[in-house]
């Protein structure tokens, strides 16, 4: 049996793997149920697809996305590796061709989406087909507490049932703990091993400003980035459509992408996206892209995202490639108070529970002063010891903070007011109603106007009333009650600080971001020259072979061909990324270039 490393090196060009990647494979191959939680980017996949070059027999990934299937089959067979997919993309002739190539033992690896697999004459089939292995990616889909759960995938339970003998390996991104459980007790895992490597994208860096003209931000962001790939997460349809056609009447090239666009042109604007036709996807939250481009190198959240989980898997589809990459969300508290509207509409008591609780995290994240990389890990149970992580805002520009005590104490009185004047608690937005003086129904009828604290904050905007509540509540000065109609209570210790008349400290508001990070992880430092040669060189290859660029070689590929100058086949198969199948069919053609390139340009003397 060949090793691990050796078909790593020999198919797709690497040396070594990522974590866990050899654990995970180690003990599928062993013949284990298995469990892996790895971050985007992490190397997934490769899971799955290594194992079943070694093993005999044929491997079953069940995927939830079509965009997905194809893009993984490409960059398969781009490798060298029998794969296929079958989904309702293909035409009665084609899925005829494949099934008979599957019958006849021609592939190694078949994506699938699960509806398909609980088709009556499937059952036959995988029985028929020498399965030997079966992966299930996205698993986080089987669970109602995942944050993109799909009916389909409880059926998968079933092929445990069909196929007793077979290892089963669940992959996914996204998942708390509580969705970890439900995943290993609706797949019916067997005494899986779960393997949950690092949250930490240590490439990505993480920025939130205040939402301000948010088309014109985002037209300043994106020109100083034309040469890139990137996605604008929107939360509706129609501000897709309205960014994408503000970026395009800039002269950027920017498409929309979501569930009310005919099937033809998502497939179109996503293909264009994916052969960086187009740069710019604008892309609403809820449908998602379902792609695997390696090389986007930013994400942009022009609205507040529902949940932090949401938030991780959409930034996640950054820098897949390990080069940095930038992720930005534009904040206004006005977003969140449109989504406390639609949840204030939820009929279920507890879906509109877990919604709130979802929205309080994610505004959490938001407003939080401190490290932004922390605050994710934490969300998924991870800490961390570090106390500047040098990839987010707050850490390389930490904001500034100013003496709080007056507005600090003026709320804490309101809320004490209040409490005495009346038998029952309040929720935030009436606290600041009476604070600013307003003329309400509700303010009048409980005699709420003739507080002392009546209209003692009229200096200060609504807005910035509910930043200063939000943050006296993570400071543990506050604390909110659960149920339909939280109400908000002082605690021990805003008394204490009330009593004493103690400085508190808060943080200024949110502001556009001043300087970028000296030192990116993930920086590959090249002749940036002989980069953008080799990458016309890989795009003129793309067309011509009618795919995506990074189907040819990835980016991280490039930087390091245009860091160490390969023009023999022997330094090009030193490369990482360069496998025996694509040294046999371009090394020769990036050898060439590379030689032109040092014919004019002399060698740029790069760290080692």
């Amino acid at each position: 049996m060949p090793s691990l490393e050796d078909t790593l090196h020999r198919t797709f060009g690497y040396s070594s793997f990522r974590p866990l990647q050899r654990e995970i494979m180690e003990a599928s191959l062993a013949g284990r149920d298995v469990f892996a939680l790895l971050p985007t980017g992490g190397g997934k996949s490769l899971c799955f697809q290594l194992p079943a070059l070694i093993r005999p027999g044929l491997t079953v990934v069940v995927s939830p996305l079509i965009a997905l299937m194809k893009d993984q089959v490409d960059q398969l067979q781009a490798a060298g590796v029998s794969a296929t997919f079958l989904n309702s993309t293909l035409g009665a002739a084609e899925s005829k061709s494949r099934l008979r190539g599957l019958h006849n033992g021609e592939y190694r690896l078949l994506y699938v989406a699960p509806e398909r697999l609980m088709l009556d004459n499937w059952r036959d089939n995988l029985l028929s087909w020498n399965v030997s292995a079966l992966a299930i990616d996205e698993a986080h889909c089987i669970s109602e507490w995942g944050h993109d759960f799909r009916p389909e995938y409880r059926q998968i339970a079933k092929l445990r049932d069909l196929l007793p003998d077979i290892p089963v390996t669940a992959l996914t991104a996204t998942a708390t703990e509580r969705v970890r459980d439900d995943i290993v007790k609706h797949l019916k895992l067997r005494d899986p091993e779960i393997f949950v490597a690092s949250f930490n994208r240590p490439n990505l860096l993480y920025r939130v400003i205040a939402k301000d003209q948010p088309a014109k931000q985002i037209a300043d962001f994106v020109s100083s980035r034309r040469e890139e790939s990137g996605i604008v997460y929107c939360a509706t349809r129609a501000t897709t459509e309205r960014v994408a056609d503000a970026l395009s009447n800039r002269g950027l090239t920017a498409r929309p992408y979501h569930a009310g666009l005919s099937a033809e042109e998502r497939a179109l604007n996503q293909e264009l996206f994916l052969r960086d036709e187009v740069r710019i996807i604008c892309a609403t939250i809820a449908f998602g892209m379902g792609i695997n481009k390696p090389n986007v190198r930013w994400v942009l959240h022009y609205d507040l995202p529902k949940n932090v989980e949401g938030y991780y898997q959409e930034t996640g589809r950054a820098g897949r490639d390990s080069l940095p990459s930038d992720c930005l969300l534009l904040f206004s508290p006005g977003d969140a108070a449109k989504q406390m509207h639609f949840i204030d509409e939820m009929t279920n008591p507890k879906e509109k529970q877990i919604a709130r609780d979802q929205l309080r995290q994610m505004l959490e994240y938001a407003e939080t002063s401190h490290c932004r990389r922390q605050s994710l890990l934490r969300y998924f149970g991870e800490d961390v010891d570090e106390t500047n992580c040098e990839g987010c805002d707050n850490c390389l520009e930490p904001r500034e903070t100013y003496d709080g005590t007056i507005p600090a104490q003026k709320f804490l009185s309101c809320i004490l007011r209040i409490r005495k004047a009346t038998p029952f608690g309040v929720g935030m937005n009436h606290i600041i109603e009476v604070l600013t003086g307003a003329e309400t129904e509700k303010v009048r009828k409980w005699g709420h106007d003739t507080l002392s604290t009546y209209g003692i904050g009229k200096d200060l905007p609504r807005p910035e009333w509910a930043a200063i509540g939000r943050e006296l509540l993570r400071l543990g000065f506050v604390q909110q009650t659960a149920g339909e109609y939280p109400q908000w209570e002082i605690t021990e210790a805003g008394l204490e600080v009330l009593k004493s008349r103690r400085m508190i400290s808060l943080t200024k508001p949110l502001a556009s971001p001043r300087k970028r990070a000296r030192s990116r992880s993930g920086e590959i430092s090249c002749d940036e020259l002989l980069f953008t040669r080799l990458r016309s060189v890989r795009k003129k290859l793309a067309d011509e072979h009618q795919v995506p660029a990074y189907i040819i070689f990835g980016d991280a590929t490039l930087r390091e061909m245009a860091r160490k100058y390969p023009t023999t086949e022997r330094e090009m198969s030193l490369i990482p990324g360069v496998g025996e199948k694509k040294l046999a069919e371009y090394g020769e053609i990036f050898c060439d270039a590379i030689s032109e390139h040092l014919s004019v340009y002399p060698k740029l003397a790069q760290p080692a």
